[in-house]
């Protein structure tokens, strides 16, 4: 698929998806959807880490409501149907991944932006940036995951104070709130954003278990928790990795980890 709403690159185990509507902010369309999907598919099956974020001032200022007015005239208008065809596949791409993704966000996160923000398994925000759930302004509901992501991050009053109350969150609130991972000045984003990147795409095959057992535990007991760590244990132990993270500790260097 040749890409016309996103960038795509390749570079030292890094996948970089942008979103790449600069005028709209990165507001996000079925086809924009679509081919972010595609992205994330080729990252999972080429990458090492994902950086996920957007051209231009913006990460994301959410879905392009400017594309959606032709449906306006419909009273049996379904507007959650571009959910199920293009937005809710990007999220559940990220999450079924093995590759970390870390989302850079400048400006805004807002409304679909926020829950693509949110979604990353590195949250990383520049000070101008914030999260900004702006569904009630409109007259729709969250989405993107927003619901889900929001509640279990900061709590079920504070992702109501976000959601029903419509208030932006700056990075140093969010930060506070345990919505991001790490705060940068806005002319780092990208340079930080790349080394991390670099950093987790040098890291050994364990990263991937970590990821998957880490998102299951949200919906899970501890005693299911509890069996996905000893078999995520049992795979990492057989790992390439594990060799080579126990003999570079014997031999008092830094490990050389390939992924395997």
């Amino acid at each position: 698929m040749s890409y016309e709403h996103i960038l795509y690159s390749l570079e030292e185990g890094v996948a970089r998806i942008s979103l790449n509507d600069p005028k709209t902010m990165n507001g996000v369309t079925e086809a924009m959807g679509h081919e972010m999907v595609d992205a994330l598919d080729i990252a999972a099956r080429d990458a090492r880490a994902v950086l996920l974020t957007g051209e231009g001032k913006a990460f994301c200022s959410g879905a392009n409501l400017a594309a959606a007015q032709d449906m306006l005239s419909d009273p049996m208008r379904d507007v959650g149907g571009m959910l199920d065809r293009a937005f809710n596949p990007v999220i559940m791409a990220i999450k079924a991944m093995e590759q970390p993704v870390i989302t850079a966000i400048r400006g805004p996160a807002a409304g679909y932006g926020a829950g693509l923000a949110a979604a990353g398994d590195v949250v990383l925000m520049a000070e101008g940036s914030y999260f900004f759930c702006a569904f009630c302004h409109v007259g729709l509901v969250p989405d993107g995951g927003a619901t889900y992501l929001l509640s279990q991050a900061v709590g079920r009053v504070r992702a109501m104070q976000m959601m029903l109350l419509g208030e932006k969150v700056d990075a140093r609130t969010a930060l506070d709130w345990g919505l991001a991972t790490k705060v940068v000045a806005d002319e780092d984003l990208d340079g930080e954003a790349m080394a991390l990147a670099r950093r987790l795409a040098s890291g050994p095959r364990s990263l991937g278990l970590i990821k998957r057992m880490a998102w299951d535990a949200l919906d899970s007991t501890l005693e299911t928790a509890l069996q996905a760590e000893r078999r995520g244990q049992q795979m990492a132990g057989r790992t390439e990795d594990f060799l080579e993270g126990v003999n570079s500790f014997i031999e008092k260097r830094k490990p050389v980890f390939k992924g395997r």
